[in-house]
C-alpha cells in the first residue's frame, strides 16, 4: 500500500502542474467565498455553479449583506440550483456566524459542524481551503478516488462504507498544503476520476490505483443498489381572473420547494380532464401534476383572507418570484414569457 507521504506528494504535484487555480472563488479567497462555493458545488457541478456564484456574490457581497437580506431574494438568486434547502441554510448559516461570531466562521470543527448546512467534509474544506487547517474533506469526488485507489467495497451511503473512507482520507490527508492537496483531490475526482470514462493513463496514482490495475474502473465505486422510484400525482389550481392576477401559493420553509411560490395545491385529484399536465423526476420520486383552470372564482379573495400563504400576483411580475424550475416552465410557457 503507497505511504501516505507518497500519496500527498504525488497529489500536491498534480495540483502544481494541473490543479485548478483561476476559479472565482479562489480569486481573494475568503472563508465566506469558499463557504458559498462549497454550498453551491453540493450535488452541483462546476460549470452550472459558476454564474450563480457570480451574481449571487455581486448581490451579497459580503455575509453581513446575504444575513440581512430576505430569504425570498435568496432563493430567487437560487433559482434552477436546486436542492433549495442548501440556500435555506446558507441564510440561516449566515445569520448566525453574524451574530455569534462577528461575521467570521469559527476555527473549531465542533462549532462549525453546528452550523446550518455544514457537515464535516463541508467544514474541513472551509478551515482547509479558507485557514489552511489541516482538516480533511470527503465529498463525492473524494470518495469516488479512494474507493478505485482502494478497492473500497459496497455504496459509500452506507455508514460502514462512509467510516472507511473517512478514515483513508484523514490518513492520507497531510498536515502541510493541506488547502492545496484537498483542492487536488476534488480536481482529480471531477476531472481524470470521473464516473463513467475516467482518465487512468493521466492519473498521478494510476500505478497506485488497485482498480485501474486491476481493470474494475467500471465497477468502482459500487453503486448505489437499484430500487423502484415511485410515481406521484398531485393536481394543482391555475386561477387567473380578468385583471391578469395569477393566485399563488407560498410553500411551506422545509421539503420540496420549501420557501419558493408555486401553484396552489387540491387536496384530492377531480374526475374532470385538467387543463393541462406536467412532470418533473426527483432523485427520490417523479412528480406527476395536472393543472386544473379557474378563472374569476367567487370564493377568491374569501381563499386568500383565509390562508396566510395565498396571495395574488400580477402576471407581469411573477419573474420577480422565487418559483421551482418546472412551475417556472409550465408558467412562463402558458403566459408566453420571455426568459430575461
Amino acid at each position: 500500500m503507497i505511504s501516505d507521504k507518497s500519496f500527498a506528494k504525488k497529489i500536491l504535484t498534480f495540483y502544481d502542474q494541473h490543479g485548478r487555480k483561476d476559479l472565482p472563488w479562489q480569486i481573494n479567497k475568503t472563508d465566506y467565498s469558499v463557504w458559498v462555493s462549497e454550498i453551491m458545488l453540493q450535488q452541483t457541478q462546476v460549470k452550472t455553479v459558476i454564474p450563480y456564484y457570480l451574481r449571487f456574490m455581486q448581490t451579497f457581497p459580503s455575509i453581513e449583506i446575504l444575513a440581512s437580506a430576505h430569504i425570498d431574494r435568496v432563493l430567487k438568486l437560487w433559482e434552477g440550483l436546486g436542492y433549495y434547502s442548501r440556500a435555506r441554510n446558507l441564510h440561516a448559516c449566515s445569520k448566525q456566524v453574524v451574530s455569534e461570531f462577528d461575521g467570521l466562521f469559527p476555527k473549531m470543527m465542533p462549532q462549525m459542524i453546528a452550523l446550518p448546512g455544514i457537515g464535516e467534509s463541508t467544514a474541513g474544506a472551509i478551515l482547509s481551503l479558507a485557514y489552511g487547517m489541516p482538516e480533511a474533506i470527503l465529498d463525492g469526488n473524494v470518495k469516488r478516488v479512494l474507493a478505485r485507489v482502494f478497492l473500497v467495497d459496497g455504496w459509500y451511503g452506507k455508514s460502514a462504507v462512509n467510516k472507511k473512507l473517512w478514515a483513508l482520507s484523514r490518513k492520507y490527508t497531510p498536515k502541510q498544503r493541506t488547502g492545496d492537496f484537498n483542492q487536488a483531490m476534488m480536481d482529480l475526482g471531477a476531472g481524470l476520476c470521473n464516473r463513467s470514462k475516467p482518465l487512468c493513463s493521466q492519473c498521478p496514482l494510476q500505478t497506485e490505483c488497485k482498480a485501474n490495475v486491476q481493470n474494475l474502473t467500471v465497477e468502482y465505486p459500487h453503486r448505489k443498489p437499484n430500487k423502484t422510484i415511485p410515481t406521484k400525482h398531485v393536481a394543482m389550481i391555475l386561477e387567473h381572473d380578468s385583471k391578469n392576477q395569477l393566485l399563488l401559493e407560498k410553500r411551506p420553509p422545509s421539503g420540496i420547494w420549501g420557501g419558493l411560490w408555486s401553484l396552489p395545491e387540491l387536496a384530492a385529484i377531480p374526475d374532470s380532464p385538467p387543463t393541462a399536465q406536467f412532470k418533473h423526476s426527483f432523485s427520490h420520486y417523479h412528480l406527476r401534476a395536472s393543472v386544473y383552470a379557474e378563472y374569476d372564482s367567487p370564493a377568491k379573495k374569501q381563499r386568500v383572507e383565509d390562508n396566510p400563504s395565498l396571495a395574488w400576483h400580477n402576471v407581469s411580475e411573477i419573474s420577480k418570484l422565487a418559483l421551482p424550475t418546472p412551475i417556472k416552465k409550465f408558467l412562463y410557457q402558458h403566459f408566453e414569457i420571455k426568459e430575461k
